[in-house]
């Protein structure tokens, strides 16, 4: 299914603030080589034994007034392209809720629920999703369909809160505090106050090629890369070329910065690809 919605512009004054967290099922080491690639301002902590969630500051939505569930498909998809670990996006705003997996090249897959907990997602996303990241096929399956229920006594972020209860059973578990529905500060305050939390700062172009290679290098992606000389690596480069530009594309005409920082992630490895390439001595 298709996770973009038609949005009107963020929450209200009146309406609850909008907030988000990002899952990525990877040590903090691994996903803060990625993370600093979106130049956007983090927190990042544990979340389990083989997760780490990452608090967004919230600037696009906040100040630049674009709809926090488009943020976050282009973030997910932009950290999970470059990865071999799936990103998972919850989201909330003043009308709905849901959530964005993103892994690989695979299509992302997602769920909507309106702000009074009606279901408005199609059900074959939810076994998709339980497919993707290795869910129990019975238990947690049969939790899942349950969210895509009528249920009066629920609301959009109860139903985050049901989906993270079924995700625990795959070792998710977040820090204290960090509860969804909260608004962005609220969720950076309660991050900020462990320990083992580290901020994620826009990185400079020196560093930011360094923390990609790095990121690479320390991959099961490593045999894809331009300097492994191999079929893969070259159809990788032509991949990535062939999705980022109209991925850019698209994302500036809807003045999307996740889409673009997707697309651009995308033309950035492969121009590197392309370049390396090139200059690379022949036998």
């Amino acid at each position: 299914m298709s996770t973009e919605h038609p949005r009107t512009g963020p929450a209200g004054p009146t309406g609850p603030a909008p907030g988000a967290l990002l899952l990525c099922r990877a040590a903090p080491e691994s996903v803060a080589l990625a993370a600093r690639l979106l130049s956007e301002p983090m927190l990042l902590a544990g979340a389990g034994d083989t997760w780490s969630v990452l608090v967004p500051e919230g600037g696009p939505w906040r100040d630049g007034g674009e709809p926090v569930d488009r943020v976050l498909t282009g973030w997910a998809t932009a950290l999970a392209v470059g990865a071999p670990w799936p990103v998972l996006a919850l989201w909330w705003d003043a009308d709905r809720a849901g959530y964005t997996l993103a892994s690989g090249f695979r299509r992302p897959v997602g769920y909507v629920w309106l702000a009074n907990g009606t279901p408005a997602g199609e059900d074959e996303a939810m076994r998709t999703f339980a497919a993707r990241l290795g869910l129990d096929p019975v238990l947690d399956v049969q939790a899942l369909d349950h969210l895509t229920k009528a249920d009066p006594g629920a609301d959009a972020r109860a139903r985050l809160r049901a989906l993270l209860a079924v995700l625990t059973r795959a070792g998710v578990s977040l820090p204290a505090g960090l509860t969804p529905g909260d608004p962005a500060d609220r969720l950076r305050e309660a991050a900020g106050a462990h320990q083992d939390t580290r901020a994620l700062e826009r990185p400079g172009l020196r560093e930011a090629v360094r923390t990609e290679l790095d990121a690479v290098h320390s991959s099961r992606l490593a045999p894809w890369m331009p300097w492994s000389g191999t079929p893969r690596s070259r159809a990788l480069v032509l991949a990535q070329v062939a999705t980022g530009l109209p991925l850019t594309v698209w994302g500036v005409r809807r003045r999307s910065g996740g889409w673009i920082a997707a697309g651009l992630l995308l033309l950035g490895h492969g121009a590197a690809g392309v370049a390396y390439e090139l200059m690379r001595p022949r036998d």
